[in-house]
């Protein structure tokens, strides 16, 4: 048993020698790596980015749109303005410059008065009966002469549309996207307050967990030492193979659990590795892994002033604002779209100079404005939806921030009670101490039996894991405190 003893302790010195030899990384390491190799974190950036492209494209939609077009287009047929060849009668210009036909270019018969005759010898007015002159000469106009060759067709065009003004809809929409950049900018920052609070919880889950490890070695020694103890008792007669046999299971259970707080260990620094995107198999040392860390209480706190520094405010604050731009779109559907826009377009064939197969165009521009009448009430409620919206984020707002003021009051509790139960626990490890003292010398003097021995080492053990536990959560209770004032922040880290 005593070379068992030799070799744990030599085994122990082999490990602190290696330790030694391991990082050491602080909480502001752990939280630096966390931040800049975190994988939600590059998403949460991802997303900023595509917000403030967004943004972008918003803005744009102020500025005019050009746009250019060009097409070919082939018939199988031409175009023919007559279906046969035509004959179009000959006449004369008046001196008004009104068509008419003299005498002497009608076919027509004239009575003894000089009137013409139609078919049936009735005389008749030209004038009024221009259908019943019969004309004795005729232009010839063929056919051929009036088709025209689209089978081919061009068409280049280059315009802009500038919108002059679109009831304030274009405004707002680059008001909305400015609000979701900042949405994206918070969330950010949500989301690296998140990802601290994680690896806190990670870090000092790793550092409660070493001292319970290395607290499940100071009871396994303890029991070894008093194991040898009373194996000499037995062979001076002092002690029963009853004890001895007590003081083995209690032996084997602290096996156990020092089993268990190793693997238990050596799992939470594979999740603080994770979280730090570090090798899984890293091996390394953490600074606080003697639990000297003074805890600073924040006596000086303005819950208002709290509630409005955080995250979660300034987000419901950002999807008020929002809110009330749709209710603004909403509006704008009342309002004229007013639009100028300019165009030249060219086509090959063209009519600007009679029909040409060449390639011409012309410019354009023009406004145009477009003024909502009745659409059966579309608008109207389309509007008293948007203004529910508003009272809608306006009361998730109240509700959130009234949770949030139960939050800090139920945090400032759970920190005081912290405090009082670390001081507690630090009693109890004294009065501990003592009564374990007090039964070594009573159990070497034999008036305490093995059971009260053990049962005094496994109170001073608890009083100190206890000890453990009051110190972790005094600190993490701490970090979730100042995460609800608003106070814990990348910048602060």
């Amino acid at each position: 048993m005593k070379r068992r003893v030799v070799l744990i302790g030599f085994i122990f010195l082999l490990q602190i020698n290696y330790l030694g030899a391991q990082d050491i990384l602080t909480l502001n390491d752990c939280r630096e790596m966390a931040l800049k190799n975190n994988k939600s974190i590059k998403i949460s950036e991802e997303k900023l980015i595509s917000a403030q492209e967004r943004r972008k494209v918003a803005f744009s939609q102020f500025l005019p749109n050009f746009q250019a077009t060009g097409s070919y287009l082939y018939n199988s047929k031409n175009l023919s303005l007559l279906a046969d060849d035509a004959l179009l009668p000959v006449g004369t210009m008046d001196a008004n410059g009104n068509f008419t036909v003299r005498a002497d270019q009608m076919a027509n018969q004239f009575d003894q008065y000089g009137r013409p005759l139609d078919r049936n010898g009735l005389p008749f007015n030209p004038k009024t009966n221009p259908e019943k002159i019969i004309f004795k000469d005729y232009a010839y106009l063929p056919k051929e002469s009036m088709q025209f060759d689209i089978q081919n067709v061009f068409v280049l065009g280059i315009g802009f549309t500038q919108p002059i003004f679109m009831g304030g809809k274009i405004l707002e929409l680059y008001k909305i996207s400015k609000t979701m950049e900042e949405m994206a900018k918070i969330q950010l920052d949500n989301s690296q307050i998140n990802l601290l609070i994680e690896v806190d919880e990670a870090y000092w889950r790793v550092v409660s967990l070493v001292n319970k490890y290395n607290l499940a070695k100071e009871y396994h020694h303890l029991l070894l030492k008093t194991n040898s103890n009373i194996e000499e008792m037995v062979k001076e007669g002092i002690a029963t193979k009853s004890d001895v046999l007590k003081i083995k299971v209690k032996l084997n259970e602290a096996e156990m659990t020092l089993s268990k707080a190793e693997n238990g260990l050596a799992l939470s620094k594979m999740l603080l590795c994770q979280i730090c995107s570090m090798p899984i198999s890293k091996e390394f040392t953490l600074s606080d892994e003697l639990l000297n860390k003074d805890i600073v209480i924040n006596n000086d706190i303005n819950i208002a002033s709290a509630i409005n520094n955080r995250t979660e405010t300034q987000l419901l604050n950002k999807v008020v604002e929002i809110s009330k731009s749709a209710q603004k779109i909403a509006f704008s559907k009342y309002l004229p779209n007013i639009v100028a826009s300019g165009n030249y377009i060219a086509s090959n064939p063209n009519m600007f100079n009679g029909y040409e197969k060449s390639l011409n165009g012309m410019f354009s521009f023009g406004v145009g404005i477009q003024v909502p009448i009745f659409h059966w009430g579309e608008n109207y409620h389309s509007l008293k939806s948007a203004k529910i919206g508003v009272k809608i984020a306006e009361l998730e707002k109240e509700e959130a921030m009234e949770k949030m003021e139960l939050q800090i009051n139920q945090m400032l509790f759970k920190v005081k009670e912290a405090n009082k139960q670390k001081i507690l626990a630090t009693n109890n490890i004294a009065k501990a101490q003592e009564n374990l003292e007090s039964a070594r010398i009573g159990f070497e003097s034999g008036v305490i039996t093995t059971s009260d021995l053990m049962e005094a080492q496994t109170a001073y053990i608890s009083a100190k894991s206890e000890k453990i536990d009051a110190d972790i959560n005094t600190i993490m209770t701490n970090v979730y405190l100042e995460k609800s004032l608003g106070n814990l922040s990348v910048k602060n880290n």
